[in-house]
């Protein structure tokens, strides 16, 4: 009897260490956010370029559940194509936590009309509020945008990393 209660006691305290030392660490999550952006393009004096980008929107993330997010980026034209760089996120959940993350790359015309998508075009996620104050990470920055409108999709796919 007593060696019984000796192994019930001896497994609950390595269960205990072994749940005690998981319970710190941080692990990387697939991140996937799907938006609809509004951009409004105009004159920006932090730009070399001495123009940029305002993007309004809102979506829904695996991670981060609905969202709505404003950005802004340095806009500067390169044949066809303008390349956008110096980009700053700011994503904001439903309990007010946000997440910051950087972003660059390029918008190509796909052939119709005003349409453009991004080309090689990518996130860094530089940390946040709340239970995103550490996280890291980043991907693929995907979508497009008629820009004649302003109005377009965007797409985050990467990863996060939460740090407790």
């Amino acid at each position: 009897m007593l060696k019984t209660v000796l192994r019930i006691a001896t497994a609950s305290v390595l269960m205990s260490a072994a749940l005690s030392a998981t319970a710190g660490q941080s692990s990387y999550q697939d991140l996937e956010l799907n938006g609809t952006l509004q951009e409004i393009p105009g004159p920006s004096l932090r730009c070399e370029s001495k123009f940029g980008g305002t993007i309004l929107g809102y979506g829904d993330s695996n991670v981060l559940g609905k969202v709505s997010f404003l950005s802004s980026d340095c806009i500067t034209p390169s044949g066809t194509s303008f390349t956008f760089s110096d980009g700053r996120f700011l994503i904001t959940t439903l309990t007010g936590e946000m997440l910051f993350a950087s972003y660059s790359g390029q918008f190509v015309p796909t052939g119709e009309g005003t349409n453009y998508v991004f080309s090689n075009a990518t996130f860094q996620i530089t940390g946040g509020t709340g239970r995103y104050f550490k996280a890291t990470g980043g991907g693929a920055l995907l979508g497009g945008e008629d820009m004649a409108t302003g109005k377009g999709t965007i797409q985050l796919k990467g990863k996060v990393l939460l740090k407790k």
